[in-house]
């Protein structure tokens, strides 16, 4: 099943181009029609998902390059299952809000979104670090010509500094990756790229220490973690609104997903040691990105620098190391791809009729475009984090886990900071909201402005949807995602436990663990210590 995830749009993007010059609908028919038999078979893997199992499903394993450890294994669990899902839903509406926009090369923009699908995805699925990187680094290039062919006026600026930042992390992540391999060989005489193998590995401090730098430099350039977030507005704002909303609502994710994924539980000691250190950059650019967005008088730059914002929320919750911060992390991830990507839907619409984003060009819109003005809103409240909406569930276990963590030294203080940012959130929003939808009608250009199209309506409808669905349904989502959190955690904290104290009894161990400044033991982990003393009589 996840070889088809991704060999679909493959192959959609294959036939795209082989529609052949001066068919430009068929194009747009074919890719939307792939992505949409994407999103169904992604949809029938979360409906045959095991949710009370912390193992990687629908695993696929094949020998690749068997002489350098290299395999190709494939794998989801609670965590990957909702991102996977998350690209395959907003793929086809990415596709559907550019049907107009995008009036040349429309058959090389079908191919290069469904590429770039097939990458996201595979970089979601991929259980061994050498086939990882393959995927890692081939969605760069989708990126690099969407935002180059079809961005604005700066367009080749953007791309070449979105390309030359994550190449940058790239390569040094390229390195930590055949320096575990190495190490995996020293160790045991076999070279190993596979995941689950690497997990096993006892890599003494030191090393850990110079990997997990490499690695989380590479996926802070992509969150993108303050002070590594200059990349990030030039290429929102010069990219097209398709662009847009796969970069913000997918690519961004895969910087909070690598920590969690790979470098945290690989290097537990390293983790928990720069724990603080990343939250601490954490809340400054959950504040900075706030007030740099307060002052934006561009729609689109402003939405940018409140993902640098928002995603600071999501990186805190991660180095909070406990249940609460860390699904809180994962479900803001998937929160924030839905609500940022319909900010963006709903400027390129406003940009599409009028041509500028700047949002002293707007002003009364309530008046002609009731149904527009109705669907902004709603993102709008969806991105404050108003309680019964999908923002607020992720921000507030983020919170509440970041202010009951151990692994932050001063975590209420961080907490109490990182909270004023949710206030900063609702007053730049609201404010640029006021001032593009109510008041005066100043400028006349706005008063012949259509409303939502039918087609518009099937671009902004599913995601005002998914907004409510995920604020009044939360466990839908957070079930199936705890076995994996847990087992997460218990991965970092426990191994580290296990280094400290490793010929200690299981209750010595869980009490030196609670008095450490670095990792004391949270509820959870306690729970399953106590398991494993009465499995050992104890």
């Amino acid at each position: 099943m996840l070889t088809a995830l991704i060999a679909l749009p493959l192959v959609g993007s294959a036939l795209t181009l082989a529609t052949g010059r001066g068919r430009d609908n068929l194009a747009r028919q074919v890719a939307l029609g792939i992505s949409l038999v994407t999103f169904v078979l992604s949809l029938v893997m979360w409906a045959q998902f095991d949710a009370s199992s912390a193992a990687y499903q629908f695993e696929e394993r094949h020998s690749w390059l068997p002489d350098f450890g290299v395999s190709y294994h494939v794998g989801v669990d609670g965590i990957s299952l909702f991102l996977i899902v998350l690209t395959t839903f907003l793929t086809p509406i990415s596709l559907l809000c550019a049907w107009e926009s995008i009036e040349e090369r429309v058959r090389e923009f079908c191919f290069f979104m469904l590429a770039l699908e097939a990458a996201m995805i595979g970089v979601f699925v991929s259980l061994d670090l050498f086939l990882f990187y393959v995927f890692w680094d081939a969605m760069l290039i989708p990126m690099y010509f969407l935002i180059g062919i079809w961005g604005y006026d700066r367009r080749i600026y953007a791309a070449i500094k979105f390309i030359l930042y994550t190449m940058a992390g790239s390569v040094l992540m390229l390195i930590a990756i055949l320096w575990i391999a190495y190490y995996h060989q020293s160790v045991t005489g076999v070279p190993s790229f596979d995941l689950v193998d690497l997990y096993a590995l006892d890599i003494p401090r030191a090393l850990q220490t110079w990997l997990f730098l490499a690695f989380a430099v590479a996926f802070a350039i992509k969150v993108p973690l303050f002070p590594f977030h200059t990349w990030l507005p030039d290429a929102h704002v010069q990219a097209p609104t398709a662009g847009s909303v796969i970069l913000a609502g997918v690519l961004l994710k895969m910087g909070t997903y690598g920590l969690l994924r790979f470098a945290f539980p690989l290097f537990p000691a390293a983790a928990l040691q720069f724990a603080p250190w990343i939250a601490m950059l954490a809340v400054i650019g959950i504040v900075y990105g706030a007030l740099v967005a307060m002052v934006q008088p561009d729609m689109k730059k402003l939405v940018a620098y409140s993902s640098v914002s928002h995603l600071g929320f999501v990186v805190l919750g991660l180095c909070a190391l406990n249940v609460n911060g860390v699904q809180g992390a994962v479900y803001q991830m998937l929160a924030h791809g839905i609500s940022t990507g319909g900010l963006f839907l709903i400027v390129g619409m406003l940009s599409d009729r009028r041509h500028t984003r700047a949002i002293s060009e707007y002003g009364g819109l309530k008046s002609v475009t009731p149904k527009l003005v109705a669907a902004f809103l709603l993102v709008t409240l969806a991105s404050v984090a108003l309680p019964g909406m999908n923002g607020f569930v992720g921000e507030f276990l983020i919170l509440l886990g970041a202010f009951g963590s151990t692994a932050i030294g001063g975590a209420r203080v961080y907490t109490a900071v990182a909270a004023t940012g949710v206030i900063l959130s609702a007053v730049y929003m609201l404010w640029m909201f006021q001032r593009v939808n109510y008041g005066p009608m100043t400028n006349d250009k706005n008063r012949g402005l259509r409303d939502l199209s039918l087609r518009e309506w099937f671009v902004i409808a599913p995601v005002c949807a998914m907004c409510v669905v995920m604020g009044v349904a939360p466990n839908w989502f957070l079930k199936p995602m705890e076995p994996s959190v847990r087992k997460v955690i218990e991965e970092v904290v426990g191994a580290n436990r296990t280094q400290n104290t490793e010929a200690r009894p299981a209750t010595a161990r869980v009490t030196q663990a609670s008095g450490a400044s670095l990792a004391e033991a949270s509820l959870a982990e306690a729970a399953l210590a106590a398991k494993a003393d009465a499995k050992a009589g104890r």
